[in-house]
């Protein structure tokens, strides 16, 4: 294969600072946390959210989300640290890489209620305004499996194969295909597919969730294929396959049943948000438009503003003087 064109790999994927070490993999994995709470806040706002909700409620996510997505690593590879040979206390360490996106949204869907139950806020609806931050997450945090050399595809001679250099770990240095790029660069259209079909479509009750769960699991079905790293197979399919099939359907399905149950969207997101707190002049609201003078009450009918009101007492005051006067001269009207 002509060497001019590929896709190098880090010649190492930790840096010591001192006695601090600095890893390419974590650092993706936070820098994603952080555009997730980012986005989400901006789309908290504008359903007529409180600024920092998201974050509050992240702080109790992220944790279990961490959790999740390792212990299903842990527990579909489990050979990898209980097996003769193998040490388990392997199986704690993160930051060499291993965590599984669907244990990581499963639990951190627990964490996320857990903080959507303190707040008295539907966790549909949070799910919802987080979910293009985690498909944009997602597509940073591959980029950690690029600083570890792992999860690469089948053996290709294109100009953007990746070229693995490390033999550890039962690796085989050759150009294979940058199954990490290839999912990244999904997610990244899932993330902007989520947030047109919102907008387009005023989604609500979890369904843009749900929108980006089906869609990413389209996408992982056909890059998990390609992938040859060691995997559970199950009538030929790896289990990463069945499991992205099995949500899939899942995610369809609730689409459509709550569409039919729970058409529209969520009135209010966040109880107890004041007027004017959360959103900004003219930024949308939960239905999508903007608000009006004077904000809309618990009903969705824009309340009379304090002119208004001024111009009602005025006219009563005249109306009760005008029938005073002609009570007191004598004369009715017919």
């Amino acid at each position: 294969m002509e060497e001019l064109a590929y896709i190098p790999s880090p010649s190492r994927g930790v840096i010591h600072l001192g006695p601090i070490p600095l890893r390419g993999y974590a650092f993706c994995i936070i820098i994603g946390v952080f555009v997730a709470v980012w986005l989400g806040n901006k789309r908290w706002l504008a359903r007529g959210g409180r600024a920092g909700t998201v974050a509050d409620i992240a702080v109790w996510a992220v944790p279990f989300g961490l959790v999740g997505g390792r212990l299903y690593h842990v527990i579909t590879d489990y050979e990898l640290y209980f097996s003769a040979g193998r040490d388990w206390v392997d199986a704690f360490k993160v930051w060499q890489g291993g965590l599984g996106i669907w244990g990581a949204i499963a639990l951190g869907a627990v964490g996320a209620w857990i903080g959507c139950r303190r707040r008295g806020i539907p966790l549909p609806a949070y799910a919802d305004a987080i979910a293009p931050g985690i498909a944009f997450a997602q597509a940073i945090g591959r980029w950690g499996n690029w600083f570890n050399q792992e999860l690469y595809g089948r053996e290709t001679h294109l100009p953007w194969a990746l070229h693995i250099t490390s033999s550890e770990g039962g690796r085989v240095p050759g150009y294979y295909h940058p199954t990490f790029l290839y999912e990244s660069l999904w997610c990244i259209g899932v993330g902007f597919l989520v947030i047109w079909a919102d907008r387009r479509f005023k989604l609500g009750h979890g369904r843009a969730f749900a929108l980006y769960v089906a869609a990413y699991c389209v996408g992982r079905g056909w890059i998990e294929y390609m992938r040859v790293d060691d995997a559970h197979h199950i009538l030929g399919l790896r289990l990463n396959d069945w499991t992205a099939m099995i949500v899939f359907l899942l995610a369809v399905l609730y689409i459509v049943v709550s569409a039919k149950k729970r058409p529209g969207r969520e009135a209010v997101v966040e109880p107890g948000v004041s007027d004017g707190e959360g959103v900004t002049d003219g930024e949308a609201v939960s239905d999508g438009e903007a608000v009006s003078d004077g904000e809309a009450d618990g009903t969705g009918e824009p309340k009379a503003s304090a002119e208004q009101a001024e111009v009602e007492d005025a006219a009563d005051d005249e109306a009760k003087d005008e029938v005073k006067d002609e009570a007191g001269s004598g004369t009715t009207k017919s």
